[in-house]
């Protein structure tokens, strides 16, 4: 009964000897028997079951359900490979599913199309979209997308105002927008939309007065979007989200003084779902790494980012997710203000919360399966296949070795990036085993999937 070689490509087969955790329980010593890619029983382990069906031994093993990248972007790497490279370097970090962003002025009919046409024959892992809404057809044909092509949730960024959108070719809107958007989607049943909480108008004024700065630092680039313009903008959008009625989601959120604010809402109003990203949880604006480290929202202050994890432990922030951009150094290497923002994420978000989180106290295994697993499978209408290892599920999987130390090394990942914030770091605590629906698509950190073996996500709201 046992295969000592591990099979990679068996979709029928019992996970054996792994403590399995998911959002609901504590790890737990347990067999899980997998039946052409669905979880088909979790077993008391040893549990006798029909000798044809191979073993897959993950004895001192954790067993995550499969990890999902909530926050991603599509569009700044080589188009002809990105989905290729970029879902590569989600299987090394774990991630069985990622949902990624689109920035487009047109049609997304037409973007759709363009789009499966790249990734239906690269994508290593199983992904979906988010579009964004920027201007009125957007709008009106949200319901189209929907039904259409599973697209569930629409990104508007509330900084997008006049020309400040231009260098991604979109057109500047207002609040009188932003209401309709809310609006209609409050029609639409679990719809969400994702808020860019930003006040563009102070940014604009603050940063202009710093431009002529000799030697601007990451210090500098937050002062110039200070807590302020991220707070004020998220009590706007949250006013308006429980008067229309609509769901929103808060992506990487970054203060103490907007997460306050989020707190007092959710009293009132429990449609508002919050992420943050790995950086906000390990990098201060007090750091070194110069226009590498510029981001959108900026590093902020040690005390917002020990605010982060204050989040992270009472449940006020739902989803840790990456912003993940998969642009070159040379793109970072530029004059402090025209370098550009964001940087790559999704392999190493494992790796922080294990080190920084688990193996320092500050979150169990469980609450890091709620934040990467079942959370955003449930926000973004993937709970049917996906955020659990319950029977009936795809049988994704991300095994853990909880002692395995590893120096962060970006050749080694993947991504059409070439550079890591935690580049020369050693983590404790690293995923060894990526399983999508049954296959396993890396081990040890080599990949063993093939191009094309993701499948998109046609996401029902419910």
């Amino acid at each position: 009964m046992k295969d000592s070689t591990m099979k990679s490509n068996q979709a029928s087969f019992i996970l054996r000897g792994a403590k399995v955790v998911d959002a609901f329980t504590q790890p737990i010593d347990q067999d899980v028997l997998v039946i052409q890619g669905k979880i088909a029983g979790r077993l008391i382990p040893g549990t006798v079951v029909d000798p044809s069906i191979p073993e897959l031994p993950a004895h001192g093993l954790i067993a995550f359900p499969g990890l999902i990248d909530a926050h991603l972007h599509f569009g700044f790497a080589e188009k002809i490979t990105e989905y290729e490279s970029e879902t590569i370097y989600a299987a090394q970090g774990g991630f069985t599913t990622v949902l990624g962003y689109f920035l487009n002025n047109e049609d997304y009919t037409d973007v759709y199309t363009r789009e499966q046409g790249f990734a239906q024959s690269r994508c290593y892992v199983d992904y979906g979209f988010h579009f964004s809404a920027a201007n009125e057809l957007h709008i009106a044909q949200m319901p189209e997308y929907v039904k259409k092509y599973g697209v569930s949730s629409f990104k508007y960024f509330m900084n997008f105002k006049g020309e400040e959108g231009r260098y991604l070719g979109l057109d500047g809107t207002d609040d009188g927008f932003f209401y309709d958007l809310l609006e209609n989607a409050a029609k639409l049943k679990g719809v969400t939309i994702v808020c860019h909480t930003e006040n563009i108008e102070i940014v604009n004024r603050l940063r202009t007065k710093l431009q002529s700065l000799e030697s601007p630092s990451l210090k500098d680039w937050a002062s110039a979007k200070p807590p302020f313009t991220e707070a004020e903008s998220c009590v706007r959008a949250m006013y308006f989200a429980e008067y229309l009625g609509a769901q929103i989601y808060i992506p990487h959120i970054s203060t103490r003084l907007a997460l306050d604010e989020v707190r007092k809402w959710k009293s009132r109003y429990e449609h508002i779902y919050v992420e943050t990203c790995p950086h906000y949880l390990t990098h201060t604006f007090e750091s070194n790494l110069g226009s590498l480290g510029k981001a959108n929202p900026p590093f902020r202050s040690a005390d917002d980012v020990c605010a982060m994890w204050e989040g992270l432990q009472d449940g006020s922030i739902h989803v840790v997710a990456s912003d993940h951009v998969p642009r070159k150094k040379a793109t970072k290497e530029k004059p402090f203000w025209l370098a550009s923002q964001g940087f790559p994420g999704t392999a190493t978000i494992l790796p922080v919360l294990l080190s920084e989180g688990y193996h320092k106290g500050r979150l169990s295994l469980q609450r890091i399966a709620q934040l990467l697993t079942q959370s955003p499978a449930e926000i973004f209408n993937i709970q049917n296949t996906k955020g659990s290892l319950d029977i009936g599920k795809d049988a994704d999987f991300t095994l853990v070795d909880l002692n395995l130390e590893r120096e962060v090394i970006p050749a080694e990942l993947g991504s059409y990036s070439d550079y890591s914030l935690y580049e020369g770091q050693r983590f404790k605590g690293w995923p060894v085993r990526t399983i999508l629906r049954g296959q396993t698509i890396m081990h040890e950190g080599k990949i063993t999937g093939q191009a094309g073996g993701g499948q998109y996500l046609f996401r029902v709201p419910e």
